[in-house]
């Protein structure tokens, strides 16, 4: 399921004070996600920066998709965005990392600190795990 992570602005999110009580209400955005099967979350309030790292990914994502190609299908994009997104977390370098890939780095982490994970990653990784 594609995910989506917004910052807390009322077009995306209730009220933090109506949040999960008697006055919240369905937010269009949040209808919209699950019409469409994409997983809706919500930046940390008060952490801008991570806001900042999602849309910089969003933006690397469009750059790479639907800014240099066109598609015929909505079938075609969802290949393509797979396509990538498998390239960029299996197979390129991170400078930001210091070097290795997304899951490469990520694994590193749930070796030295499997308290931060709920899932262990390398059961997620695609293709045949033996």
């Amino acid at each position: 399921m594609p995910c989506r992570a917004v910052d807390n602005g009322i077009q995306f999110a209730e009220q933090p004070r109506n949040r999960n009580t008697v006055y919240s209400r369905p937010m269009r955005f949040d209808m919209i996600c699950e019409a469409n099967g994409i997983e809706h979350r919500l930046t940390k309030p008060n952490h801008p920066w991570t806001n900042g790292q999602v849309e910089r990914m969003n933006r690397t994502i469009k750059d790479a998709t639907v800014k240099r190609y066109h598609y015929d299908s909505h079938a075609q994009l969802r290949s393509h965005l797979a396509d990538f997104l498998d390239t960029y977390n299996f197979a390129r370098r991170l400078k930001t990392l210091s070097g290795p890939t997304p899951d490469e780095y990520i694994c590193k982490i749930w070796t030295s600190e499997p308290e931060r994970f709920i899932l262990n990653p390398i059961h997620q990784m695609p293709g045949l795990n033996n």
